[in-house]
């Protein structure tokens, strides 16, 4: 029924996905160990006290606290809402939502692995602008009656559980380590789905979509007729619609951004790329449904603006610098199966992996869990689309 062609084509696909899998692996546990201990370590309750207001110390608190939280970003929707339940700043909460989709370690480390160290020093550095533009564009234009009426919607939401503990104590404790493999496992139920979807859809859309067509998405064909900036300008704006429409969250579009990097977007592009995670429409109906249509589809306008306004400074700045990042890592470096650091650091990191799950099933449950919102039917499907895409494509690799 299908040539020979097909099959191999399929293949390819599968492995470039399982090479996406097998680079970042470790990275992924790595990651994660450090943000649960953060997570379980650190105590927030008197960072959430100081959120009250629209003032830079808000915004800096909310960064770094949205910086040491989960990297889902269905969890950074609703522990923004928490935060605004509990008497936290509109402006500080949205430092907050970029902050845990774009400062977390976790995201870092993927970044550095796959695109090099140039855009994870972007990254950050644009991560803090981000906020920082977003917090001027609210302060500006902040609706007063809208945001009255998305506060009612969430007032007594806030858990009930308190996060005063000894820090120390913890530390040195048994429960405490449980705590940690806990949160680990907690949090990779929440983005296992994002990342497989993600994985596979970069390791498919690399082998069967031809370079022409990001060439015409990204004018990447009219940089001798057109000026350089005017093709900046121009990806920077189009990305973030890119992005929405891949409908993966911040750690499963890395890959897919070293496929636009492979195929000559420009640095503009790339960033407002990565930065536009929350625009996904999954999470835009997250907010919707926390705080109405009015509020996320300006929640959602915000971004927009921030994003392309931090891409074009990055990519003007960094021009200037003569640092402009120009990627060498392609999809076929990054991919390749061999006894090298990565080998190595994916067995110590599969040993540390089971040491965390054992640890979390000794943990005593509280009743309380993260929030699951967002893994509606669209997303069961395309889960289970992925694995039965991804299982048929092992099979014909194995024996094509």
């Amino acid at each position: 029924m299908f040539s020979s062609e097909f099959w191999n084509i399929y293949a390819e696909a599968t492995k470039t996905a399982l090479g996406f899998f097998w680079k970042a692996g470790w990275a992924f546990v790595l990651g994660y160990f450090i943000s649960a201990m953060i997570q379980t370590f650190v105590p927030k309750r008197n960072l959430t006290r100081v959120m009250g207001k629209a003032s830079p110390q808000s915004i800096l608190f909310a960064t770094g606290f949205g910086a040491v939280s989960s990297s889902c970003s269905f969890a950074a929707l609703a522990a923004a809402r928490a935060l605004l339940s509990k008497g936290a700043h509109f402006i500080a909460a949205v430092a907050f939502m970029f902050a845990s989709t774009n400062l977390v370690i976790e995201l870092g480390i993927l970044i550095y692995i796959f695109l090099g160290w140039q855009y994870l020093a972007a990254e950050i550095i644009g991560g803090l602008i981000l906020i920082a533009i977003s917090s001027v564009l609210i302060r500006l234009t902040y609706p007063k009656s809208w945001m009255q009426r998305a506060r009612e919607t969430v007032e007594g939401e806030a858990e009930s559980g308190t996060d005063d503990f000894d820090w120390r104590q913890r530390l040195v404790s048994r429960e405490g380590w449980q705590m940690v493999g806990h949160t680990f496992v907690m949090d990779w139920l929440m983005v296992w789905k994002e990342v497989l979807i993600g994985f596979v859809v970069a390791g498919f859309v690399s082998v069967l979509v031809p370079p022409a067509v990001w060439g015409q998405i990204f004018l990447i064909d009219m940089t001798s007729t057109l000026p350089a900036w005017v093709i900046a300008v121009e990806n920077a704006l189009v990305a973030p619609f890119v992005a929405a429409a891949t409908f993966i969250g911040s750690m499963g579009n890395i890959p897919l951004a070293t496929v636009l990097a492979s195929n000559g977007v420009m640095f503009a592009g790339l960033m407002g790329f990565i930065y536009s995670d929350l625009m996904v429409p999954p999470l835009v109906a997250v907010n919707a449904k926390y705080y109405g249509y009015r509020v996320a589809l300006y929640i959602a306008g915000i971004m927009y603006i921030s994003i392309v306004a931090t891409a074009l400074i990055l990519s003007g700045s960094f021009a200037l610098l003569g640092i402009s990042p120009e990627s060498a890592r392609t999809v076929t470096d990054i991919v390749q199966f061999q006894i090298d650091y990565t080998f190595w650091l994916n067995l110590a990191f599969m040993a540390v992996t089971a040491s965390l799950l054992f640890l979390a099933s000794k943990h005593k449950h509280d009743g309380h869990g993260h929030d699951m919102e967002g893994d509606g039917p669209i997303k069961r499907v395309a889960t289970a689309g992925a694995i039965a895409v991804l299982g048929g494509g092992v099979l014909v690799w194995a024996f094509v």
